[in-house]
């Protein structure tokens, strides 16, 4: 097997591999899945984010976790070849993409697994590694009227793919990102090797796995942690000029004991401006929901500021006993009045919010342009100052996309993982999620989103990227600071030669890793 794919890597370049190569390549690996060509133009050769393409040398589409494990196998008799796990594709630079290397879509694997089980009376799920969180929300609602208990606001990604980073919305405050509301995965490593691993079970590939950016393994199946499902959700903006009030309001709630705060809590910036994408218009739930401009106080400044959280209710609750839980929670924040924005939904058509957003994009060709977005952890002590010179003067009139900022708590995340955090029990995520046509305009916002992360670094904000992205191990040695040391013990034992993820620009193809 071996010999033939050295055979086949050593006449054909990355472009395109040959009919009767692929069927070569395919037998020589003894795969139930199917292999496709590789090049350019391919779903495997580019990703969400549109900054960056590259030629893998095929796409695998594994029928399971052995063909995975074969695929990483034969890759580690080779000398150079490296493999890369795709989900959804939903990566913003390059990070899923292997260049004249394997490209295993997870997709193909999606069924492969959905079990539920009860263990010592709490409920969980087993999922594949590649099924998309939407699919897994509507069938454990509709089967179980159960679901996860942390999500991203976006669902169409892949369990795998959102494991190996963090998972974050607007209950991550409550129960955590995704990666601290799974019990148990299974893995293929850069060894080839299929693990079974959780906190008690192979535990250093069970953490290093979770915010592992995909270094340490394959994610093929997670139990993730269910709860009961809500019928309803009441969904509410409210808005702020004051980026004070609104932190202050947004920390109180999120630091509220469960039955006493709202059950997702998030927020945004938005340009004072009648702007459609970036400005007033941007904040009401319902076409039919005005903003009124004339309830800005004229002290108000370039930006302004909105606080969207949600209460889940039961069908069978009375509508006024929920306006009575939402007036009691509301009745502590300093909002301005007159500029509340409610909506009563379905807890599905809630989680799928964003599905609507993707379906508007696509018909206007916005989904398929270049999204050089960025995402950043900053700790509390910092943030006053960020707001300041970022969003009041480097961002102050948008980024033709949101402008994501919430407050997490460090305590609901566990330090054993790979995921890196700044200090402090209070942090926030900031997403500037930008949507924009091809053409100069995404070489510029490119190197604003390096000129904001320059001026974190000159002023001495503690922060760290999410979704990290970076060009050398140096970047990578300080991203991760004191956790360099434990993730590189951790790369060594279970992917000695580097195969895995090589878009992530860790480390280089070798035989051993050095610190």
């Amino acid at each position: 097997m071996i010999v033939c794919l050295g055979r086949i890597v050593q006449d054909t370049d990355a472009d395109s591999i040959p009919d009767d190569n692929v069927s070569t390549l395919s037998e020589s690996l003894d795969l139930q899945g199917t292999i496709e060509s590789g090049g350019i133009t391919g779903v495997a050769g580019k990703d969400f984010g549109g900054l960056y393409s590259v030629k893998p040398l095929a796409l695998i589409k594994p029928s399971g976790t052995e063909d995975i494990a074969r695929v990483v196998k034969a890759t580690s008799q080779t000398s150079h070849l490296t493999v890369a796990a795709r989900g959804n594709g939903h990566s913003i630079n390059g990070q899923a993409m292997a260049d004249g290397g394997f490209v295993i879509d997870m997709r193909s694997t999606e069924e492969n697994h959905f079990k539920p089980l009860t263990i010592d009376g709490s409920h969980y799920i087993d999922v594949s590694g590649g099924a998309l969180w939407e699919d897994v929300l509507r069938r454990c609602v509709s089967m179980f009227r159960l679901a996860p208990r942390s999500w991203t606001d976006y669902l169409s990604l892949t369990v795998g793919g959102t494991l190996s980073n963090a998972g974050v919305s607007g209950q991550a405050f409550r129960f955590g990102p995704q990666t601290s509301n799974v019990t148990e995965l299974e893995v293929v490593t850069g060894k080839g090797e299929i693990m079974v691993c959780s906190a008690t079970q192979n535990s250093e590939l069970f953490f290093g796995a979770l915010g592992g950016l995909g270094q340490l393994g394959i994610i093929t199946r997670a139990r993730v942690k269910l709860q009961p499902a809500p019928d309803m959700v009441r969904w509410l903006r409210v808005v702020y000029t004051e980026f004070e009030e609104f932190t202050r309001d947004a920390e109180f709630l999120v630091t509220q004991e469960e039955g006493e705060s709202f059950d997702y809590v998030e927020g945004f910036v938005f340009s004072n401006s009648d702007d459609p994408i970036n400005g007033w218009p941007s904040v009401p739930l319902d076409p039919d929901h005005e903003f009124n401009p004339a309830y800005i106080p004229q002290t108000a400044s370039s930006v302004l500021y909105c606080l969207e959280v949600a209460l889940h209710y039961r069908n069978s609750d009375r509508p006024s006993t929920v306006d009575t839980a939402v007036s009691r929670l509301l009745e502590r924040l300093g909002f301005i009045q007159r500029l509340k924005f409610q909506l009563n939904v379905s807890y599905v058509e809630f989680l799928l919010r964003v599905k609507q957003v993707e379906e508007h994009a696509k018909a206007n060709g916005n989904w398929d342009s270049p999204h050089p977005w960025l995402n950043i952890f900053i700790s509390k002590s910092s943030i006053v100052d960020f707001d300041r010179t970022v969003f009041r003067k480097m961002l102050k009139d948008g980024v033709g996309g949101p402008m994501l900022i919430y407050p997490l708590l460090r305590s609901k995340w566990d330090s054993r993982t790979s995921v890196v955090l700044p200090e402090g029990e209070i942090f926030y995520i900031v997403a500037l999620l930008r949507f924009v046509p091809k053409g100069p305009t995404v070489e510029k916002l490119v190197a604003q989103n390096h000129e904001i992360i320059k001026w974190c670094n000159k002023e001495g904000l503690d922060f760290k990227l999410y979704l990290p992205h970076y060009h050398s191990k140096e970047d990578w040695k300080r991203h991760f600071g004191n956790q360099w040391t434990r993730f590189v013990e951790r790369k060594t034992s279970f992917d000695p030669m580097a195969i895995l993820a090589p878009g992530q620009k860790f480390f280089k193809r070798t035989h051993t890793i050095k610190p």
